[in-house]
């Protein structure tokens, strides 16, 4: 927004010698044509002096300020860091009071959209609110206080959470206090209970993974962006609460929110809370990073009956409505297990995972809540289903894999996408598929049969590539850029032609459901879109602006090439005739 002010001398007669003198001796004309300049020149004045107040104060108060302070703030030295994750640990401030009130241990993080994640501590046996009346409050200083909603049970350290929103009041505040978690409405604070600083969640250990030779630490805020990884050597994990006693390990890998780090030479059978640790400088102290995350001893997926050759996974949110096409059509073409990451969803996934897994589909939800990090999301996935696959596709739910050369086939076989992938002998750790970019083909509703039948002009250049990679050729670094990984040295990467495979991407879809994607974005490099911010970025629609408000001529944008090959396959395949058409398997 401009802002234009008109000049004083647009309102006020102009002063000068002249003018003056015309005056004659009249004092009292030259005296009000004085006072009014000065009476305009301050108005003036004050209105920069309160434009500046309220520019600094929305800056202060914004949440993306807070977050982008905790690069800059510094950190407590180590020693005083690495303290127990107990809030407010006094030997009475988790027994039950006399009004039924219990004090909750637990720790916190601020989240984007002034929400606190709070993440009881794994001693605590607390569980979902079962019945009306059940309640658990977030208390603050002053007397604050705000209903914390069950979150979820993390899925590695079985930890419950809770959500709770930061009062008004210190949204100005720094540093923000971490709340007190309490099972009732009411509690009686203390005035000795102390306050810690509440954890940001751009600057912060939020998961952790175990190999069978080292420990994953996914961590916020030391490395701010693409291709400013800090060396390996900057830092150091930390084993234990207590600085004297913790155990300390080399970093042996620093690459964007993933850091790997040697397992200690002792055994340790319960979890363990786990820190990052910058290593001191001729100019900086000792540092370390705010941590929620626990090393547990290595984990395995449930159960798995055997190594699967192929795999898929992604990372969704509120997607239910399209994964039953998508697993149904790439588990008929050979995906044998898929792995899913929920981003926080609160539409029917869980249902419709349930639904699958009794038709026999393969299909295990992992609870992946952490905001805008699709990127680690991924990078875990390879180290969590290293164990039970040996090739993993990624791709989103509305991109689907296929090939020109199946248009003959009558029925889909298990060994299609077998049959785009090298020999096991092979050196080639990756083939990557260029993508189509669909449009919204003149819909108006997500269609009935699915992205495949309803969605059918895209645009004429390919857009990008998805890849299925080797896990065990996978680089330690376990880098990704979400289309591709890094690979080790001795495997080449192999990009497929489009007339041998291709991902259709159903991207710009009808509007109503495109929309959604303003609400987030989860890969950790790229701007929400209603932040006007870099707008001829590749991962903005082109012709959009920073509002989910629908361009004119919505239907019929990204419509150069019409392509029907995906539609009639899948038909061919998965559909069966009806009264009024057809329908398709994966319709309810």
């Amino acid at each position: 927004m401009t802002l234009s002010f008109k000049t004083c001398s647009s309102s006020s007669p102009r002063l000068t010698p002249k003018s003056i003198a015309g005056a004659g001796d009249d004092a009292s004309q030259f005296f009000h044509h004085k006072t009014s300049y000065r009476a305009h020149t301050t108005t003036l004045f004050f209105i920069l002096v309160s434009l500046s107040l309220f520019g600094f104060f929305s800056l202060y108060c914004s949440p993306n300020t807070i977050y982008r302070a905790a690069f800059f703030a510094t950190t407590r030295p180590a020693k005083s860091r690495i303290v127990s994750y107990v809030i407010n640990t006094q030997d009475s401030s988790h027994h039950q009071l006399p009004n039924g009130s219990r004090r909750i241990r637990a720790e916190a993080v601020l989240w984007p959209g002034w929400d606190i994640l709070v993440i009881v501590s794994p001693e605590e046996k607390v569980m979902p609110p079962q019945l009306p009346g059940e309640n658990y409050t977030c208390f603050y200083p002053n007397g604050e206080k705000s209903t914390a909603r069950f979150a979820a049970i993390l899925p590695f350290s079985n930890r419950t959470s809770f959500r709770c929103s930061l009062p008004g009041i210190y949204r100005h505040h720094h540093p923000i206090p971490t709340p007190i978690l309490a099972s009732s409405k009411t509690f009686q604070l203390s005035p000795e209970t102390r306050w810690p600083d509440l954890h940001l969640w751009n600057f912060v250990v939020f998961e952790a993974i175990s190999t069978e030779n080292d420990v994953v630490l996914f961590v916020k805020g030391p490395n701010r962006g693409l291709g400013s990884n800090k060396p390996p050597e900057s830092f150091r994990c930390v084993f234990g609460e207590e600085s004297d006693t913790a155990i300390r390990t080399a970093v042996t890998s620093s690459v964007q929110e993933v850091f790997r780090c040697s397992l200690p030479n002792i055994t340790i059978e319960t979890p363990m809370k786990i820190y990052l640790e910058a290593v001191a400088t001729d100019k900086e102290e000792t540092k370390t990073v705010p941590s929620v995350a626990y090393y547990i001893p290595k984990r395995t997926l449930a159960e798995p009956s055997e190594k699967a050759l192929l795999c898929a996974t992604t990372m969704v949110y509120n997607v239910a409505k399209y994964l039953r096409e998508w697993v149904m059509y790439h588990a008929a073409i050979g995906i044998q297990r898929f792995i899913i990451y929920d981003n926080g969803s609160d539409d029917e996934l869980n249902d419709i995972v349930e639904v699958l897994n009794s038709e026999k589909y393969d299909v295990i939800k992992v609870l992946w809540i952490w905001p805008k990090t699709q990127e680690a999301g991924f990078s875990h996935a390879a180290v969590y289903g290293n164990d039970s696959c040996t090739w993993m596709m990624y791709l989103d739910v509305d991109e689907f894999l296929f090939s020109p050369a199946w248009d003959k086939q009558s029925q889909p076989s298990d060994r299609m996408i077998r049959s785009l992938l090298p020999s096991d002998h092979s050196m080639i750790g990756q083939v990557s598929f260029k993508s189509h970019e669909f449009g919204p083909s003149n819909q108006t509703k997500h269609p009935r049969g699915g992205v495949t039948q309803g969605y059918t002009c895209r645009r004429e250049e390919d857009q990008r590539h998805k890849s299925i990679v080797r896990l065990s050729a996978v680089e330690h670094s376990l880098y990704t850029a979400i289309h591709h990984f890094g690979l080790k040295g001795e495997y080449e990467w192999r990009v497929a032609d489009t007339e041998e495979g291709v991902v259709n991407h159903y991207k710009y879809q009808a509007w109503r459901e495109f929309k959604a994607k303003f609400k987030r974005r989860v890969s950790a490099y790229v701007v929400d879109w209603t932040r006007v911010s870099n707008p001829k970025s590749r991962d903005r629609t082109p012709g959009l602006g920073f509002k989910p408000v629908e361009p004119n001529g919505w239907a019929f944008k990204f419509c150069e090439v019409m392509d029907l090959r995906l539609k009639r396959l899948t038909r061919k395949w998965f559909g069966y005739p009806v009264k009024n058409g057809y329908r398709m398997a994966w319709q309810r």
